[in-house]
Parts: structure tokens; sequence; C-alpha cells
């Protein structure tokens, strides 16, 4: 069984590259199921897949000068954009796909922590649309 640690992330919003802001990234997708149980089933419960829906969560170490990741994320608040993970940095291949789609910048939280904190962001954006994965 092959194992990894997660070493060297990639992650793109709205076409910047955000790995030297990145603490954190986590693609979640799941469907709903819809109970379609009826007196056939004889007792048990039947489920059918309903609609798809995914969350890119992140936590980013916050900087604030000029073009970097205040700066880049402030002006995407309510707007929906496009993004890009992968597990690693190197190429896009069979042991390294990407994960691709658009997600809601619903919130920013530009503040956040405690007296001797380490400035972080974190947030979680719905997916809007599919999330599709890729190799090449």
């Amino acid at each position: 069984m092959a194992k990894m640690v997660l070493l060297a992330q990639y992650l793109s919003i709205n076409g910047n590259v955000l790995n030297s802001s990145t603490k954190k990234a986590e693609l979640s997708v799941e469907v709903e199921d819809k109970d379609v149980t009826n007196y056939a089933s004889l007792g048990w419960k039947e489920v059918l897949g309903g609609l798809k829906s995914g969350e890119l969560a992140v936590e980013f170490f916050q900087d604030f000068a000029a073009t970097q990741l205040d700066s880049l994320m402030w002006p995407l608040l309510g707007t929906v954009v496009a993004f890009e993970v992968r597990a690693d940095q190197a190429a896009v291949g069979t042991s390294n796909p990407k994960y691709t789609g658009n997600i809601l910048i619903k919130g920013w939280n530009p503040i956040e922590g405690s007296v001797g904190d380490e400035a972080t962001s974190g947030l979680t954006f719905p997916t809007s649309g599919a999330v599709t994965r890729a190799t090449v």
C-alpha cells in the first residue's frame, strides 16, 4: 500500500498560485442520499444519489503586502472563481491528479487569532458546478 506525506500541496485560486501562503487545503465532495424506500424494500432502506456538492477548506498564512494574499482575495468576495488543487506541486499525472472547478468566495477573514498566534485565515468555500479530476 502506498503511503504519502503532504509536503508540497498545490493550490491555485482565480489563476493565482498560492502555495507559499497555504498552510492547509482540503477538498471534499459528496452526494445527497435520497430515500426511495417502499413496501417492496421489505424493511430495508433504499437510497439513490441526488445532487453533488463540494467544499474547498483552506488555511492561509496572511500577508497584507501589495500583490500578496489579502490584496488577491479581497476583491474576489462574492464572486465565483476557478480553483485547482493537487497533493503535490509536481506535474499532473496518474500519481498526482488535479482537481478543478469553481468556488464561491463567500467570505474572507482578513484578521483572526489571539495574542501570539500566527496571522492565519481559515475559510471554507462551496463549489459551484462540477468538480473534475484529471491526470493529464
